[in-house]
């Protein structure tokens, strides 16, 4: 419970910018942005080398917002898209949005347990996807009690006219029928009640929930990107890489802000190292928002040396945490002049706290951004902390979630949404993220961030990646345990990677539970690590033994 005596603990990030205020819906601040600038080119595909101004964006999400509202889809429908980066993928979110109807964002690469979960979670009326996933899908519906949800094909497949004649084309939902789109304007909805998006959390801990984003949020992230374009000198028009799946939060969300900021967005099917790096070199990638996998490959990876990255300005990381070091060398590498870290989540729309300044303090993720309110609090008392305690980080404000889909209220009696993660705040309003507090390894008494432990690990030139969980001892309580992978060709023992910990860290936090080198760290396609897997493959050995 909230009292009086924590508002001196609450910090404020300053009022919204209210520019956008005067707009009815998310889409129709879409609209007005896309008419804005009608030659402007606004989407790229890499590989088929399509590109789409925004007039053209306009005239085909309004299209397909028409196709969809004579299919009968109102806003109270839900929509959902499982699909591989696309620009019907852009399309399809742009026209959902315009019609008003709540667009759930799946994973293609869930298997058939996932999917089930994720179609009974959105409830949707109708499904889009990419060419990749017809039969899975297909398989899966299968299995589902009725009613199915229709199924709108992204593209041409050789057996969709004859196995599965219900299927819808893209092609034929663009309605074709004559459209007036200097007066096209979407309905106005409640903005703070309306869903726009449903995102499914990345699962890390159990089944995705599915996060309910509104109108409202997704107008005030970008009219945040708007206020602190005002600061900068920037060119005409910024070229973006969305170069993350669009189903994750960071890139689905981030792609309507680039969108709505005049940026140029050459969207890439899937990751491809070789793809990646041609794209920024060949179209002048300004800006990019990578997860730390990314960062660490720019890093690391010798293949970068062979491409002219010089058009890079700026580069956002989130989703977990980045090391000092791996910045460093990005920054030493590249010569890209801002790197900014932030912290957000699925709940949060996008980033929450966001590093704005040239000179950034190492670890953290920055201050509070316009219109939230941040407590760090007790996890035991749930009283609100003052500066440089460690407690459960706590938001609210307008980028904060309406909820998650069928489930109990999210949000606290006093509005605060609870982050489960562990941090602390400075004498300078900056933020610093320790851990998840379900993942601090409990070593005798002492908490253990296994963050810390990973950024470590990361610093020593023969380990390329590396993930610490707890595992159960009957007199320690939890022992650090480390899964490491080796840089390429490079040789390593279990004992001189734990002198290398025990060098840098305090007794409490030494690897105890030993170190195991494996080819890869499991992580959700947003770079998260999945602790979990690695818990199972210890249990796993275990009971080998």
């Amino acid at each position: 419970m909230h009292t009086k005596e924590d508002d001196q603990y609450v910090l404020y990030g300053g009022p919204d910018p209210t520019d956008l205020d005067r707009y009815g819906s998310l889409g129709e601040v879409i609209v007005e942005e896309l008419r804005l600038r009608p030659a402007n080119i606004g989407l790229i595909d890499p590989v088929t080398l399509e590109e789409l101004s925004y007039s053209q964006i306009l005239e085909r999400s309004a299209r397909l917002a028409v196709g969809l509202s004579k299919l009968g889809i109102k806003r109270t429908d839900n929509v959902a898209i499982f699909s591989q980066n696309s620009l019907e993928y852009c399309i399809t979110m742009f026209g959902s949005i315009f019609v008003g109807a709540p667009l759930a964002l799946l994973n293609p690469a869930y298997v058939e347990g996932e999917l089930k979960h994720a179609i009974g979670l959105a409830n949707p009326k109708l499904i889009f996807i990419s060419l990749d996933v017809l039969e899975k899908l297909m398989q899966t519906l299968q299995g589902m009690a009725d009613p199915k949800p229709r199924v709108v094909l992204c593209g041409e497949h050789p057996a969709s006219q004859t196995r599965y004649p219900d299927l819808i084309s893209f092609a034929s939902l663009l309605d074709n029928s004559p459209l007036d789109l200097a007066r096209y304007r979407p309905e106005p909805v409640d903005k703070a009640g309306q869903v726009a998006l449903i995102v499914l959390s990345s699962g890390t801990t159990g089944l995705p929930k599915g996060v309910e984003l509104t109108h409202q949020s997704i107008i005030a992230t970008i009219a945040h990107s708007k206020e602190s374009a005002k600061l900068l000198e920037l060119p005409d028009q910024l070229v973006a890489l969305a170069v993350t799946p669009l189903f994750h939060v960071v890139a689905g969300v981030g792609l309507l802000n680039m969108v709505t900021n005049n940026c140029r967005c050459v969207v890439m099917p899937r990751f491809d190292p070789h793809l990646f790096l041609s794209c920024i070199q060949k179209y002048g990638v300004n800006l990019m928002t990578l997860v730390p996998p990314l960062m660490v490959f720019l890093a690391k990876h010798p293949m970068v040396d062979e491409y002219d990255l010089s058009s890079l300005m700026t580069l956002f990381c989130g989703a977990a945490p980045l090391s000092k070091e791996i910045e460093d060398q990005v920054r030493e590498r590249l010569g890209v002049a801002f790197i900014r870290q932030g912290y957000g989540m699925s709940e949060t729309t996008l980033g929450v706290l966001m590093q704005d300044g040239y000179e950034n303090k190492a670890g953290s993720v920055g201050k509070v951004r316009m219109g939230q309110w941040v407590k760090v609090i007790d996890p035991e008392t749930g009283r609100a902390l003052g500066p440089n305690q460690r407690g459960e980080l706590c938001f609210k404000g307008s980028l904060i979630m309406k909820g998650y889909v069928g489930k109990e209220q999210a949000i606290d009696a006093d509005g605060w949404l609870h982050t489960g993660d562990i941090a602390y705040y400075d004498d300078d309003k900056e933020f610093f993220i320790v851990d998840r507090i379900k993942e601090l390894i409990k070593y005798k008494g002492f908490q253990v961030p296994p963050a810390e432990l990973e950024a470590i690990l990361l610093e020593h030139p023969k380990i390329s990646d590396a993930a610490v969980i707890g595992v159960p001892d009957e007199r320690a309580g939890e022992l650090p345990l480390a899964f490491v992978v080796k840089e390429y060709g490079e040789q390593l023992s279990e004992q001189e990677v734990k002198d290398f910990v025990a060098s840098r860290v305090s007794e409490q936090k030494r690897l105890y539970g030993g170190v195991r080198f494996i080819d890869e760290i499991p992580k959700t396609a947003s770079g998260k690590i999945l602790r979990r897997q690695l818990r199972d493959l210890v249990k796993h050995t275990k009971s080998k033994l």
